[in-house]
């Protein structure tokens, strides 16, 4: 009977270990999985944080590239409104100390504008393309071909590869028709 007693007793603490050892097999396979998920979570999120500084840094870069675009794009058409009064005084005296002057003046203002990045958009000769040009109209011609631009109204300008104003300009439609 002393030998019957034993046999219960060692048969019940391996019954008893056994829910223990599993139950902490579980609990280490569930801290395990939390580990592995934190772990990737930290990881994203390092990586977003590192999205996040280089997005800012290149948001800064075009806020220093194109701070000054504001003032240039209301600059342009008082530049323009000066070559026009230029072009008139050329019609009228050729050599006078006016137009000298006024010359001197159109320089400075295209080498001001040229030092800030700003580089006039030319079209005339040139194919008609959208992201560059704004076509007011089109018209027959006989020596250009078609889609082509025939001339320029106003003069286009970009700030670095910024679009600050398209070249306004007519479009050729090709050859005039025989009626």
């Amino acid at each position: 009977m002393s030998q019957d007693i034993t046999d219960q007793t060692t048969t019940d603490d391996t019954d008893e270990t056994k829910p223990e050892a599993s139950a902490e097999d579980s609990l280490v396979a569930q801290l395990q999985a939390d580990v592995l998920r934190f772990r990737d979570l930290a990881l994203r999120n390092q990586a977003d944080l590192e999205n996040f500084r280089k997005r800012a840094a290149r948001e800064k870069d075009d806020a220093v590239k194109f701070a000054n675009a504001a003032f240039l794009e209301r600059f342009i058409p008082i530049l323009d409104n000066f070559e026009l009064g230029l072009n008139a005084a050329r019609a009228g005296a050729e050599n006078s100390p006016i137009l000298l002057g006024m010359d001197m003046v159109a320089k400075q203002l295209t080498d001001f504008l040229t030092a800030s990045g700003v580089d006039p958009v030319n079209g005339e000769g040139q194919p008609f393309d959208p992201n560059l040009h704004e076509a007011v109209a089109q018209e027959a011609s006989a020596t250009v071909a078609e889609g082509v631009i025939v001339r320029q109204l106003r003069r286009g300008y970009k700030l670095r590869e910024r679009l600050l104003r398209p070249a306004t300009v007519v479009v050729s439609k090709g050859a005039p028709q025989a009626e």
